[in-house]
């Protein structure tokens, strides 16, 4: 196991900056998620941290040695490929142990590590079948098996799950969590999807246009988010955001959207009366109201998932999401009212998108 640490890392192709000097550390067998929309730079990242990619700038260091420079095969990590990268010619038990073999380890030792790994991931009974004979969620646990066969000090995963359908990638996103639980080595995941990590990371990484928008927990993510950005990619279904204007009035406070809404927030939400602001609230902090609430809204369409009913409503211009739990009788076209959980609301600042309740501007570098 090793600590990682990012200081002032970028990365050009050609004239195109991708990677903006970014720093952060990743502590001892932590799971640590990098996330983001497509594009912005998180599987660059991981790249360089694998050697598979050059840096242009900034240091990398693994268990407190730069690597800038060291060959990707010296670095002691082990990456697992969205793409599974299997030899088709050998078998399960040949792929998981064939780098082990490549470094002439003892014949004992490997046959030793690979029954290890296939018992920890349960693929005692297949080591002799073929990757065209395995779904393709075997596969992943061989492209797995491979990398813990090698003992390494990090594992990089880049997008596994994506080519594996709904089901599998619920049941493979356990078996991985498991799978570190276990051993705990330090492992830097990259997906899109944030649901992966809300589900599985120790810290999040939130990146956009090859900056980091956000570090922390999923909770703390969730709970407060530092910019409009992040709000809207940690949580699924997303943030509901309205343009308005923020009102105090004694004890009261409240945000004039369109249509007439008065959006409530709490007595003492930041900000001064008359200021321009975005409003969000999540969908699960909404519930139906009577014809009294300061919010009226048209039911457009209504979706049972069994335990849950999610709502698209209109209020003003503006389309709103709402989760209520067990089953719900409006129809489309019914009238309601939307009581919010005031405790629950975000106010950002419309220009830069900013938390109007963060302490402090993040610092990104240019």
């Amino acid at each position: 196991m090793a600590s990682v640490s990012f200081r002032d890392v970028a990365k050009s192709f050609g004239h195109t900056k991708v990677i903006h000097g970014i720093g952060f550390d990743i502590a001892d067998g932590e799971f640590t998620v990098l996330v983001g929309p497509s594009g912005c730079g998180k599987s660059t990242l991981l790249r360089m941290l694998a050697g598979l990619e050059e840096i242009s700038g900034g240091t990398i260091a693994i268990d407190g040695k730069v690597v800038n420079d060291i060959e990707s095969k010296d670095r002691d990590i082990a990456m697992v490929f969205q793409s599974y990268a299997l030899y088709p010619h050998m078998t399960v038990a040949d792929n998981m142990g064939f780098s082990l073999r490549l470094r002439r380890a003892d014949p004992a030792l490997t046959a030793q590590r690979v029954a290890q790994a296939a018992k920890i991931l349960n693929l005692d009974s297949y080591l002799h079948r073929y990757p065209r004979e395995l779904s393709g969620g075997q596969r992943q646990r061989v492209a797995m098996g491979r990398a813990i066969v090698r003992d390494p000090k990090v594992f990089l995963f880049d997008e596994p799950l994506s080519n594996l359908d709904a089901k599998l990638r619920v049941a493979m996103r356990a078996e991985i969590k498991a799978l570190h639980q276990r051993l705990k080595t330090t492992t830097v995941y990259v997906t899109h999807d944030q649901v992966e990590a809300m589900t599985m990371a120790d810290k999040i990484v939130v990146m956009q246009d090859g900056r980091i928008e956000q570090i922390g927990s999923p909770l703390e993510l969730y709970d407060r988010p530092t910019n409009l950005f992040v709000a809207q990619f940690i949580g699924s279904p997303a943030m509901n955001v309205v343009s308005g204007t923020l009102r105090h009035q004694g004890p009261q406070a409240w945000v004039e959207g369109d249509g007439g809404a008065r959006w409530p927030v709490a007595a003492d939400a930041p900000g001064s009366d008359g200021q321009a602001v975005t409003y969000g609230v999540r969908p699960e902090h909404l519930s139906l109201a009577g014809p009294d609430a300061s919010v009226q809204a048209e039911v457009i369409v209504v979706e049972p998932t069994g335990a849950e009913t999610e709502l698209l409503v209109q209020v003003g211009s503006s389309q709103i999401v709402l989760v209520l739990h067990g089953r719900s009788t409006v129809q489309p076209g019914d009238k309601v009212g939307l009581a919010v959980e005031t405790g629950a609301v975000h106010l950002f600042d419309p220009a830069s998108g900013r938390s109007l309740a963060a302490p402090s501007p993040v610092s990104r570098a240019a």
